[in-house]
């Protein structure tokens, strides 16, 4: 099985106990930006201490950052700030497998995205199995909206928030990839890791002087739930840099595809921690996602 492969799994599985923790903090203790910002915030130190200890460790020189390597990363660094504020208000429209279902759509976004960007292809079959996983999100959809035609049902708050939250994943995704390519170096590791250093502290900036403006009360709650938010700053810097250490691999839409088993991990949360039920609809959903995910591990 090829590298990005087990990295793309790993990352889904790290991002999966990430969106637990998140759900949590989202859910009385903070506001959906607050929640936004200790996403970032709290892996901040130990990005920077992996980064710096492996520059260290390896010897190697720090890589000039050239322009268009911080239009890629500061690009992919607010489209993950308004995808992750996305998802977290989403959290409150649906429960938590289907939530976690409704934002991949970023898979058959960042197919577009990542031709018009990078001009990275994807093979026929391989679109294929993307479309059958857009083919579960549909169904999910459906479940999820009020009685009425298809207009209504499609075009609700929760489906919206799935669609945006996915567009953004999609050019964030895109601009990771495009950013990792440009640090001058052959070591993939270091690569993902200065391009992850540099965006999270950018999103910590960006976030933390946006809410001091608008929601300063967040701050003060952000460090009061430090106990449960430094875990979900561990678990966001392993996701994070297994996501960006494949995208130095492979091309976005491949990544994210393989990742959506992110769903079988979130469903078995929903059920065993959450305690929430999954309707047959929104199984059927979820089966038809892990079908696109078999699918393109065995094309792969």
């Amino acid at each position: 099985m090829e590298p990005w492969i087990i990295l793309a799994v790993a990352a889904a599985a790290f991002q999966t106990l990430r969106f637990m923790l998140q759900k949590h903090l989202s859910t009385g203790t903070l506001s959906s930006g607050g929640a936004t910002l200790a996403r970032f915030a709290y892996s901040l130190p130990f990005i920077s201490a992996l980064t710096l200890g492996y520059i260290a460790w390896t010897g190697a020189d720090l890589p000039q950052l050239t322009g268009t390597f911080w239009a890629y990363a500061l690009t992919g660094g607010l489209a993950q700030i308004l995808a992750t504020w996305c998802v977290v208000a989403l959290f409150a429209q649906r429960n938590f497998a289907v939530g976690i279902t409704f934002k991949k759509t970023e898979v058959i976004q960042t197919v577009l995205v990542g031709l018009l960007v990078l001009g990275d292809r994807v093979s026929l079959p391989a679109f294929g199995a993307i479309v059958l996983g857009l083919v579960g999100v549909l169904v999910l959809s459906d479940s999820a909206a009020m009685a009425g035609g298809w207009t209504r049902r499609l075009w609700n708050r929760a489906a919206g928030l799935g669609l945006a939250s996915g567009a953004f994943f999609a050019i964030s995704a895109v601009g990771y990839r495009g950013a990792t390519l440009e640090v001058a170096s052959d070591d993939p590791l270091l690569r993902a890791g200065v391009a992850l250093a540099v965006v999270t502290v950018a999103q910590t900036l960006a976030l933390g002087l946006w809410l001091r403006w608008r929601e300063p009360g967040q701050l003060a709650a952000l460090w009061q739930a430090r106990r449960t938010a430094v875990w979900m700053g561990v678990t966001g810097m392993a996701g994070s840099l297994c996501w960006f250490t494949a995208f130095t691999q492979q091309n976005a839409a491949y990544v994210f595809a393989v990742g959506q088993i992110e769903v079988i991990f979130s469903l078995a949360a929903s059920v065993l921690v959450f305690r929430e039920t999954i309707s047959r609809r929104e199984g059927i959903g979820i089966g038809l996602l892990t079908a696109s995910i078999l699918g393109l591990i065995l094309l792969n």
